[in-house]
């Protein structure tokens, strides 16, 4: 017959003390005094993309990651369209879009990107700021189409190119 001890009381307490500790913490998400973003894997993200392409096209995105397939959403000029998530345990959420739009006669632009990948949107210590509302554009910079994270303070833009393959 098994027999509880003291030891198992104390580690019985200290994981359901911890998990209930880490579930306040999601819940409360929008307090001011919570965890710096990044630190705590299932951190609630929006994700914003804005059709800003230059010719005034429809644009259309497929969005998916290992977990999660979004579908094919038509964009209108000048329209936003976003979507919510939670980074995984492993902090190993990546989003890759397809990004296509009409360039005249039978042509096509075709693009993709990783919209949201935690090594660069969700790394504190990382070259890029954090972001928890990751806000995307589509722009070109002279012969190259670019994508840029917006930030809200009205800083520069982070740009990068997109990848002509999957």
């Amino acid at each position: 017959m098994a027999s509880i001890t003291n030891s198992h009381f104390i580690l019985l307490f200290l994981i359901s003390s911890t998990f209930i500790v880490f579930t306040l913490a999601l819940d409360f998400s929008d307090v001011a005094a919570e965890a710096p973003d990044g630190f705590l894997p299932l951190a609630k993200k929006h994700v914003v993309i804005r059709n800003t392409v230059e010719n005034g096209e429809e644009l259309n995105i497929h969005c998916k990651s290992s977990e999660d397939d979004l579908g094919h959403i038509h964009l209108k000029h000048g329209h936003t369209w976003d979507f919510r998530f939670h980074v995984n345990m492993s902090k190993s959420t990546k989003f890759r879009c397809h990004f296509w739009w009409y360039a005249g006669g039978t042509d096509y632009f075709n693009y993709w990107f990783d919209i949201f990948k935690v090594s660069r949107d969700d790394k504190p210590s990382g070259r890029y700021p954090v972001c928890k509302e990751c806000i995307w554009e589509l722009n070109q910079y002279g012969s190259e189409d670019i994508i840029c994270r917006i930030n809200r303070d009205g800083s520069d833009p982070w740009c990068f190119t997109m990848d002509d393959k999957p």
